[in-house]
């Protein structure tokens, strides 16, 4: 096992990591920009190091600097929570190279399933189900043209570097597609340093369904179960439940077992989830690989009992699994609302500040992952997620229950948050019945 491990993230990741590697007896060094000194997790890691300004660029996502800190601090591994340099393959290298362990895939499983278009690649080779699309890298705007007018309208145009809903756009014909492409390509740019976009047929009215994995590097690789993702605005999630309310056993099992052949296919070992697009008549496709632990990873937790993290940081310490697919048997249903600090009634606006008040959710199968505290500021420089509560019951209407009374139950006092927004989500009739695809948010706003 690893004699220390360094954290480089913050946020709610970065204080679920650190206990996480408290609970193993691991000691862990936290990394912080000045603007976030007085962050929880700072407070909660066995050591502490700043490694510049508030800016991302300046300190979470400054390769050079986050690895000399792992060096400083005598640490042997660095976990990277999700975001930041989560999935940068330039990160996984300098680390091997300076003789720390990245917790997380190989460099070169990042490369090719990371990357969005390598991995369609990759999965149309190993006979997984993909959205029609271009199977090669797309660079500009009339070659995308002759791909898409190939394709047929409406299309996506996506960032093969993306995440988190950046580079993502849609074209509803011919003359949109130019006007798209170049939005789509320079946000991609401007948020990855990579202008690489790929293109395939979009979806209408689509469930978002993932599969959690876990791979060790014996070749041995469990699936963990589905998480519906549908409930999201502009591509960023809002809400995700285990199991998925869109698909019966057998789609289930399907998605599953590709899943896996994914996972193996790619070489892949540590935590990821095999995304898919589950259509209005049932099918569903291959749409990306996220190569690193999920927002949304509690979820699963809640249903199987197992704790991702620490089965990450096992793995990655080159021990075997500690489950086999047999195992994993899912209890129930568990639900996740994301907390933002933002308004909801003004196109979601970010609202950064002091929390002058904090109460907090809590009882039997009730969860919530923050780095909130009573007279903490939440910066402007940073991702707008400020909790995650999390719900676990017998069954997906006792779920929706209790994610009610925890949402009524929370304060958040000094900034305004999506808090109402998510109890009404919680009472429409659409997502009780379980009927909310990936346009749901936008259809209520227009109400």
């Amino acid at each position: 096992m690893f004699t220390k491990v360094l954290i480089a993230n913050r946020g709610e990741i970065a204080v679920r990591v650190i206990r996480a590697c408290r609970n193993m007896g691991v000691p862990c060094v936290a990394v912080y920009s000045k603007e976030d000194a007085d962050a929880l997790h700072v407070k909660l890691a066995d050591q502490r190091i700043c490694i510049g300004e508030g800016s991302s660029r300046e300190s979470y996502l400054n390769i050079d600097r986050i690895v000399q800190a792992a060096m400083n601090m005598g640490a042997d591994a660095i976990h990277p929570g999700y975001g930041f340099l989560s999935e940068n393959s330039e990160f996984v290298r300098r680390c091997e190279e300076n003789g720390l362990t990245f917790i997380g895939p190989p460099a070169d499983v990042i490369d090719r399933m990371g990357n969005k278009s390598a991995a369609r690649k990759t999965m149309m080779e190993a006979g997984v189900p993909v959205v029609p699309g271009t199977k090669e890298p797309v660079y500009d705007s009339s070659e995308g043209r002759k791909q898409a007018d190939a394709i047929g309208y409406p299309v996506m145009i996506k960032a093969s570097s993306g995440g988190g809903g950046k580079g993502m756009r849609v074209a509803v014909d011919g003359e949109d597609f130019e006007h798209q492409f170049n939005l789509a390509q320079r946000e991609s740019a401007n948020a990855f340093g990579d202008d690489t976009m790929y293109i395939e047929k979009y979806i209408e009215e689509p469930r978002h369904v993932e599969i959690q994995i876990m791979a060790d590097s014996f070749g041995n690789v469990v699936s963990l179960g589905d998480r519906d993702c549908s409930v999201q605005r502009n591509h960023q999630k809002l809400i995700e439940e285990s199991p998925s309310p869109a698909v019966n056993a057998e789609t289930r099992r399907k998605m599953e077992e590709y899943a896996v052949l994914a996972a193996k296919t790619a070489g892949y070992v540590g935590a990821g989830t095999i995304e898919f697009i589950v259509s209005p008549d049932g099918e569903f496709y291959f749409m990306e690989m996220n190569t690193r632990i999920q927002v949304e990873h509690g979820v699963t937790e809640m249903v199987t009992g197992k704790d991702l993290i620490i089965e990450q940081i096992r793995v990655a310490a080159g021990e075997p699994l500690s489950f086999r697919q047999e195992d994993i048997r899912p209890e129930g249903h568990a639900i996740e609302c994301r907390i933002n600090a933002e308004i909801p009634e003004k196109n979601f606006m970010p609202c950064p500040g002091k929390v002058t008040a904090l109460h907090l959710p809590a009882g039997n199968g009730v969860r919530v992952d923050t780095a909130l505290y009573t007279g903490y500021r939440i910066p402007s420089e940073y991702d707008s997620m400020i909790a995650k509560v999390i719900v676990h019951a017998p069954d997906r209407e006792a779920a929706i229950r209790k994610m009610i009374t925890a949402l009524d139950e929370m304060v958040v006092l000094g900034v305004e948050t999506n808090l109402d927004f998510q109890y009404q989500i919680m009472r429409n009739p659409v997502f009780r019945a379980g009927e909310a695809n990936t346009g749901f948010i936008e259809s209520i706003m227009k109400v």
